[in-house]
């Protein structure tokens, strides 16, 4: 009779674990399936997320270009001198406030660091930002050096109505914002002015959400009248953060007020250490490039503004050698 329980008993537990195992199966089944479609269901979401916004960029492109004359006017065969103009040569002058002129301002205070022993593997970061790209011989322009340059560009204008589009095709890159200067004749038709309201301020900060999706960080372009106003400076500075955008302080004037803001936000202030081309020399440029070694040698990281002019363009090629006593890196490396 014993025997017999046994031989009951190992049945019914043989048979309990062929059926914990199908209902292991089918659940498992149903998990994988499960996986699957909510896998699927969220690359629809995003798939259809991105076209949103691309459609969102090609309506703000299209309204752009709307405004650009039409090419057998007057008004649209002046476009077409003044674009040229733009090809031939950049004048960086036109960044700073005019006392400034010939006297740039000192960039950031920085605490030094105790000196480092650098390395191969440990070199200290450089990173150098080419600001007012608009064009496409720009942007050929600087890739033919083959090193690391962040580029900045223009919000598109109907002088310069491709910028946006030129940027989608790079990995890294930022944009140069136009801002109210003290006295710049010339500025763009873009320009946010301190009398902006705040409501004004966060729409073009939307918009070019829109037009540079992939932009992480934007520095301003002119801007000593803006950056030296506190309302304003903070307005735009929380309206790009909440778009997930990072302001870096092209210092165009001493009186920026941008330190004092990004204080009073709790944020890190970022900001440039040299500027590059204040003059159209070869030479004194590649003494500005070896000021920005230093600076970063100093420091472990450095960052550095210049212009796609010739002069620069032909200085950085020439300091490709003593470039590679630092790690020349895009600016969201140093960030």
């Amino acid at each position: 009779m014993t025997k017999r329980k046994k031989k009951k008993s190992s049945t019914s537990w043989a048979i309990k674990i062929l059926i914990a195992s199908l209902v292991f199966l089918v659940v498992g089944v149903a998990g994988i399936v499960t996986y699957k479609t909510g896998f699927k269901d969220g690359q629809t979401f995003v798939e259809n997320k991105y076209k949103k916004v691309q459609a969102k960029q090609k309506a703000l492109l299209k309204k752009l270009s709307n405004v650009s004359a039409p090419r057998n006017d007057l008004v649209g065969k002046l476009q077409e001198v003044l674009t040229a103009e733009r090809k031939k040569e950049i004048d960086p002058n036109h960044e700073f406030d005019r006392n400034t002129l010939g006297h740039p301002p000192e960039g950031p205070k920085r605490v030094v660091k105790k000196k480092k022993i650098y390395s191969k593997l440990n070199r200290p970061k450089l990173a150098i930002i080419i600001d007012d790209v608009s064009f496409a011989h720009d942007v050929q322009s600087i890739k033919a050096l083959k090193i690391p340059l962040t580029m900045s560009f223009l919000p598109p204008t109907s002088i310069h109505p491709e910028s946006a589009k030129l940027a989608s095709r790079e990995k890294i890159y930022m944009v140069h914002l136009p801002l109210e200067a003290m006295s710049f004749s010339a500025e763009e038709t873009t320009t946010l002015h301190v009398n902006d309201s705040r409501e004004t301020i966060r729409n073009r900060v939307k918009e070019i959400k829109v037009l540079f999706p992939r932009a992480y960080y934007v520095n301003n372009h002119t801007g000593s009248k803006f950056t030296s106003d506190k309302r304003a400076i903070k307005d735009l500075i929380i309206a790009l953060k909440s778009q997930g955008i990072g302001f870096l302080d092209s210092r165009t004037t001493a009186e920026t007020k941008v330190p004092e803001v990004m204080k009073s936000l709790g944020k890190p202030y970022v900001a440039r250490d040299i500027f590059l081309d204040h003059e159209a020399n070869v030479e004194y440029i590649q003494g500005q490039i070896l000021k920005a070694i230093k600076k970063a040698k100093t420091h472990g990281s450095a960052i550095a503004i210049g212009h796609p002019r010739k002069e620069t363009l032909e200085a950085l090629r020439r300091s490709k050698k003593v470039l590679q006593s630092v790690e020349l890196v895009y600016v969201n490396k140093i960030i």
